[in-house]
């Protein structure tokens, strides 16, 4: 049975669609996110550009054997050409270009090798920035480890888990349970742990720091065994399902080999720990108002937060024509 949700099936915010270097000049790239088919393309100018994916004549999927012409793309059936703004500049065979051939052009930002979008159920415009991060393209650091999982949940769920403290001793087997403590500044939600991570040699303190933009983005730098920088990504491809992604990055230390085992032997253990919530988020309810007690962690502040992220299609329209 589907379960209900007393919140809007998809949040604003920006969603990574894909990572900067799996769109090639040239390249096309269907997509499926906000229970919408997309089409991603780069220009000869080398910007990313993301449309809604069907053209408006006859109805051809441009993920599909579409091409990208100069800054545009070119439908595969008629070669109805669509600029980066979704106008159509050109039909071959026509006289006239129907004034209404436009598609939906999706605000696009590329940042710490990730293509982000946009995604509002009103269409206002980007309401904050994802800020660039030092670590990534830098010496000091590894490139991306990636990870991904499609999950059956909310943005939202899987967000609370930050400030979920009890759980990450009793399911997930942490030395202690974290203290968390929580700060809430507009879209951004800035979460610190204290940890005990387990070793071979025993236990080791450590810290967890995340920062959220939203539910689509987060960043999240662990410090104890070595020096590790998360950027996490979950966005909605349709109404009751996550695409996860996990890029780890780890600061490189001075033997190359213990760099790198220490860093996969902790990648292992961040990923077993997500895979061990995955059957909890799919299965699990949601209730408006939890039964929660002392050493719960910072959620009531959490929730709090979630509530800017929400709107409704025709909602301000309509509050204005009341």
């Amino acid at each position: 049975m589907k379960r209900h949700y007393p919140f809007p099936d998809f949040p604003n915010g920006w969603f990574q669609v894909a990572y900067s270097d799996e769109l090639a000049p040239g390249a096309v790239m269907p997509l499926s996110y906000f229970g919408r088919e997309l089409v991603a393309f780069r220009g000869a100018d080398g910007q990313a550009s993301v449309l809604d994916a069907f053209c408006p004549h006859l109805g051809a999927h441009l993920g599909y054997g579409g091409k990208v012409q100069g800054d545009a793309i070119v439908c595969p059936f008629h070669a109805w050409k669509f600029d980066a703004c979704g106008g159509c500049t050109e039909v071959p065979y026509a006289k006239k270009i129907p004034p209404k051939a436009k598609l939906r052009a999706w605000p696009v930002r590329e940042v710490n090798g990730l293509i982000l979008v946009w995604h509002h159920a009103e269409d206002a415009p980007p309401q904050w920035e994802i800020p660039a991060l030092a670590e990534v393209g830098s010496d000091e650091w590894t490139p991306y480890e990636r990870r991904r999982w499609k999950v059956k949940t909310r943005n939202q769920e899987m967000a609370e888990n930050a400030v979920d403290s009890a759980h990450f001793h009793f399911l997930h087997g942490t030395m202690n349970q974290p203290e968390s403590r929580a700060e809430a500044k507009g879209p951004v939600l800035h979460v610190y742990s204290t940890t005990g991570m387990s070793t071979p040699r025993g236990g080791v303190d450590g810290s967890v720091e995340s920062q959220s933009y939203g539910f689509g983005y987060s960043t999240v730098r662990f410090k104890g065994i070595v020096e590790t920088l998360l950027v996490s990504s979950m966005a909605p491809i349709d109404d009751e399902t996550i695409d996860a992604r996990f890029s780890f990055s780890i600061k490189k230390l001075a033997d190359k080999d213990v760099t790198q085992g220490v860093g996969k032997a902790f990648i292992k253990e961040v990923s077993r720990q997500f895979e061990q919530d995955i059957p909890i988020w799919e299965h699990k309810t949601y209730f408006e108002h939890p039964m929660l007690c002392d050493g719960d962690g910072p959620i009531g502040l959490f929730r709090r937060w979630c509530r800017q992220f929400y709107s409704t299609p025709g909602a301000k329209q309509a509050a204005e024509a009341g």
